[in-house]
């Protein structure tokens, strides 16, 4: 069984069981419309009551909403350089699983979905559907892609989303995310998290001596003695980066989770969502 089918199986079963697709209210949030107030009746879900008016009527109030037809998902990808790489499996490869568990469980829930991949620039949109036969296209896409001597430009896929996206929707930007991004301006137009995709050998490697590396993006070759004392320091380096990453995404409004190449995707994402709600 190919690589592709063994991504879709997998995600279709993981989807339309226990994992992320069971759960109706995963994409809640920006699709839902709040309408008015009433008192609490049994069976109402309690995630709804409004503490505050609930005190002052000493009696439980919940919150009334009015749900839309629809919401409008986009799933961008940063396919550069550095995805090239993966000790347990390629990130490139855990990135497409990630896409394809998101996309079942986006048209299980019967929104729209659309997918993007960047690198230096956008190479492929595919536009806003409900046709579970486009997720086999754009996993395929991801799998195909050759992210090789191609750079990251967050700017480029910060700038291009705000631009064509313009119904407000949830953004879905999986990316290893080795640069800081600004996402200020699309945070504030569209609801936006992050999946950080890593391998944990890339976050502290192991002592390998004198070796000889090549850069994903650029293509150089790179030469040194890799001793403890340099693997310290690198995953110091790692360590500081993630912790100005995490702080820009919070400040910017974005939520986030990190998915490591030795994990089960569905359950990593299953975690983000539930701490959605």
């Amino acid at each position: 069984m190919s690589t592709l089918n063994k991504i879709l199986v997998r995600a279709r079963r993981q989807v339309f069981s226990e994992m992320v697709g069971n759960n109706p209210s995963i994409f809640q949030g920006e699709g839902y419309d709040f309408i008015e107030l009433r008192e609490y009746m049994p069976g109402d879900d309690i995630r709804h009551i409004d503490w505050n008016i609930t005190a002052k009527m000493q009696t439980p109030y919940i919150k009334v909403f009015k749900e839309e037809r629809e919401l409008n998902i986009v799933i961008a990808t940063m396919l550069n350089g550095s995805v090239y790489f993966g000790s347990d499996k390629m990130k490139q490869e855990l990135m497409a699983e990630i896409v394809a568990n998101l996309s079942y469980a986006v048209l299980h829930n019967g929104d729209l979905l659309s997918t993007h991949i960047y690198a230096d620039r956008l190479y492929s949109e595919n536009k806003p559907t409900k046709r579970i036969s486009s997720i086999t296209k754009n996993v395929d896409e991801i799998l195909k892609f050759d992210p090789l001597h191609k750079r990251a430009d967050y700017q480029q896929l910060a700038g291009t989303l705000y631009k064509r996206v313009r119904k407000r929707s949830l953004l879905l930007v999986v990316a290893d995310f080795f640069e800081v991004p600004d996402f200020k301006l699309l945070a504030k137009k569209h609801e936006v998290i992050a999946i950080i995709v890593r391998d944990r050998l890339e976050e502290r490697p192991p002592v390998m001596g004198f070796t000889s590396l090549r850069d994903p993006e650029t293509g150089e070759q790179l030469e040194g003695d890799y001793s403890q004392k340099s693997v310290d320091a690198y995953a110091k380096k790692v360590h500081e980066h993630d912790r100005e990453l995490y702080h820009q995404l919070r400040k910017d409004g974005v939520r986030f989770t990190k998915v490591y190449t030795d994990e089960n995707s569905a359950i990593a994402l299953r975690r983000l969502f539930e701490g959605r709600l």
